[in-house]
């Protein structure tokens, strides 16, 4: 990743908040002979932020089918690539004040991102999966009001469906963050593209607003 200074961030508490707000990495690995090439799975991660033997900056766990060739055909020589992308969106050049003073500028793309490096393992193993998607489970359904459960379902059901996964492990030795966030721009075009964020209205553009404002 193109690290500018301008929008470098390496606060890890900043960087693991983005992971879980985020959770849904696109998991990057190296194919085990040269046919296969790049291959690109959009896989949610739990993150655990405990440093470990093999990786400092905590691990990554999740899951992939069992039916992926990815978990038999990556090189467990080379570290995969898990890419977590916060908010994004465009920024027209209309909204800075600097348009009207000289007309020197340009549309640019804003957005938050995490790479966390670390090499993959597998983790074919039932007693593990089971922690795990209670665990990733919970995650997801701890704000509603009636968050439903692993052990809603039928025990034998449960077990049949985790007989279809293969878990996955990241111990993440290498952490990157790039937050572009306007921060090249003068204080009144920064706060023009506030100004144009709050007015568009959209998701996205509070998503990003937010994200400023931080």
């Amino acid at each position: 990743m193109y690290d500018a200074e301008p929008f470098r961030e390496t606060r890890i508490e900043v960087l693991q908040a983005l992971i879980a707000a985020h959770p849904l990495a696109t998991l990057v690995t190296l194919g085990s002979n040269d046919a296969q090439g790049l291959e690109a799975n959009h896989i949610p991660l739990l993150f655990d932020p405990e440093p470990g033997p093999d990786g400092k900056f905590g691990t990554l766990r999740g899951h992939v089918a069992r039916a992926n060739p990815v978990w038999r055909t990556f090189n467990a020589d080379i570290e995969v690539l898990a890419v977590f992308q916060g908010p994004q969106g465009y920024i027209t050049p209309s909204w800075y004040p600097s348009k009207a003073q000289h007309g020197k500028v340009v549309p640019t793309w804003n957005y938050a991102v995490v790479h966390a490096h670390g090499p993959l393992k597998i983790m074919d193993d039932a007693a593990w999966l089971r922690a795990l998607v209670t665990r990733l489970t919970a995650s997801q359904e701890s704000p509603r009001d009636k968050p439903w459960q692993v052990t809603d379902a039928p025990v034998d059901y449960i077990d049949t469906m985790l007989k279809a996964i293969v878990g996955i492990e990241i111990p993440v030795r290498r952490l990157q963050g790039k937050w572009k966030m306007s921060q090249n721009r003068l204080p009144p075009d920064r706060e023009g593209v506030i100004q144009g964020l709050e007015a568009s209205g959209d998701e996205a553009g509070r998503d990003m607003l937010n994200a400023m404002r931080r």
